[in-house]
């Protein structure tokens, strides 16, 4: 046997082999040992990380997708939270592709999604005195029960009621519910709204695109009169919205917005409240001419429609010279759509 003296050199680590200064390396930096010996990981899954970068930028900057052809922005902005889905599908390809680049890329559209929407599930401030309690609902002009839902709306205990899809044979039904609690309400077409407050200066509100025939009457506009000071309150229900074969067909829902929109502009009461069924989310660009001037609900998000699987919420609440706090939506009743409610904190 021939022995090793101190002068011979150690052998040569053969390639692929992980030695203990490997080890002690990975455990210092925190990277896995897989990482370290397999730097393939590194460059495999190149595809991933750009569906990654490409998500985080519609996330973060939605209108660089164009609203031409077919209205393709508007569509992605109505469903713009449900990205976060996307970003867990190419998370488990991150991972059955064991790609670091892809992990590591996907950071950027977590942090997106959670600068856009986190903000949703923080706790709502303490209610206050000078805080009106809201229900928004479009009732459906085929419910079933007007009466029994009358009542749930009332049981949440608000300040005033908006209501879309009042039909004639379901308007005395609504009425008779809701007078105990609402000795005040006007109706306007085929829009109401029911308040513990005196409402004055009721008028319609023309938001009817030109191409819609004559007698389509969805919008009011009325003062209401508060402990806290007059309040300009207004229901409307927008035109809804189609998904085809040409795209997101939303051009009379935008022509009504910009007509809503400008008569909020031109209201004189310095506080405003707009509630009603506004066909798309408030992200959605179409409803700019609205958001770009009012306030939107600060936390909650309050998924609306349709009610038996709730994809987005298109019952809005928002105000100017106020602030909506937590949206959120009561139990159903007989309409496709939930009853959203929420606290406005008026200033």
């Amino acid at each position: 046997m021939v022995e090793r003296t101190d002068g011979d050199a150690a052998p040569a680590a053969s390639a692929g082999t992980t030695t203990d200064s490997d080890t002690a390396r990975a455990a210092r930096t925190g990277v896995s040992r897989w990482a370290w010996e397999r730097p393939g990981r590194w460059t495999r899954g190149r595809v991933i990380a750009g569906l990654a970068l490409l998500t985080a930028l519609l996330l973060a900057f939605p209108r660089v997708l164009p609203n031409r052809p077919g209205h393709l922005g508007s569509l992605l902005e109505a469903f713009l939270p449900w990205l976060g889905l996307l970003i867990v599908v190419l998370l488990a390809c991150a991972l059955l592709r064991r790609s670091v680049t892809a992990l590591l890329f996907l950071l950027l559209p977590v942090a997106a999604w959670a600068y856009a929407f986190g903000g949703l599930f923080l706790a709502a401030p303490e209610p206050g005195e000078r805080d009106l309690v809201v229900v928004q609902h479009n009732v459906s002009d085929v419910n079933p029960d007007p009466a029994g839902t009358a009542r749930t709306l009332a049981g949440a205990g608000p300040d005033l009621i908006a209501l879309e899809e009042l039909v004639p044979a379901a308007l005395p039904a609504y009425e008779k519910a809701l007078a105990p609690d609402f000795r005040f309400h006007e109706v306007r077409g085929t829009v109401g709204i029911w308040s513990k407050h005196p409402l004055t200066d009721t008028r319609a509100v023309d938001i009817k695109p030109k191409e819609i025939e004559e007698g389509w009457s969805r919008g009011l506009r009325t003062v209401v009169h508060t402990p806290q000071g007059e309040v300009a309150a207004y229901v409307a229900h927008l035109p809804s919205v189609r998904v085809g074969t040409s795209g997101f067909a939303s051009a009379w829902r935008d022509e009504s917005a910009h007509l809503l929109g400008r008569a909020v502009a031109a209201e004189t009461v310095g506080r405003v409240i707009v509630l009603g069924d506004l066909n798309s989310t408030v992200d959605d660009r179409g409803l700019s001419p609205l958001t770009s001037q009012l306030n939107v609900p600060e936390r909650g998000f309050g998924f609306s429609f349709p009610a038996s699987f709730p994809l987005a919420r298109i019952d809005q609440v928002l105000a100017r010279s106020a602030t909506v706090g937590r949206i959120h939506t009561l139990p159903a009743t007989g309409s496709d759509h939930l009853p959203v409610t929420a606290r406005i904190t008026l200033r």
